[in-house]
């Protein structure tokens, strides 16, 4: 697989540091770092972004991140290794990530059971992790970046 170009957000002036700087505002609302790189992982997954799935599972082991929940993220509702907080998150994700496919894209069901285990705050961050993440994921498949191709 080759790049169709050089990512967007070196090429155009201020976008990396708009996308680092709302991810930096994310780590500002109190959620736990590890739940917000299964966020990216779930919404990367979907969006068969290689590139950030295979980013966010090192950031997560930086974490603390155990292998056996990063490898059952995509798994979340069959595993037994999350947490009903981390359900709901992963669950969100699903819906905000997936908007199309059904007529209510975020249906009140999944929204109630965020808003149970997140404050205004968190719940704030999560949407923004989950909208930053799919930006992403678009900007590297519509322009076929590669994974790995960072490292040396």
């Amino acid at each position: 697989m080759e790049t169709r170009m050089e990512h967007p957000a070196y090429v155009v002036p201020g976008a990396m540091d708009a996308l680092q700087s709302l991810g930096a505002a994310v780590g500002g609302t109190g959620l736990d770092p590890k739940l917000v790189e299964l966020v990216c992982m779930r919404a990367s997954q979907i969006n068969g972004c290689s590139v950030c799935v295979d980013g966010h599972w090192r950031i997560a082991r930086k974490h603390g991140e155990t292998d056996d929940r990063l490898f059952a993220v995509a798994a979340w509702r069959e595993a037994p290794y999350f947490t009903d907080a981390e359900r709901a998150a992963l669950g969100l994700t699903e819906a905000v990530t997936r908007l199309a496919d059904r007529s209510d894209a975020v249906p009140d069901d999944v929204w109630s059971a965020a808003a149970v285990h997140y404050d205004d705050k968190q719940l704030a961050g999560l949407v923004l992790a989950i909208a930053n993440i799919n930006v992403w994921n678009r900007l590297n498949a519509a322009t076929r970046q590669v994974a790995g191709a960072w490292k040396a």
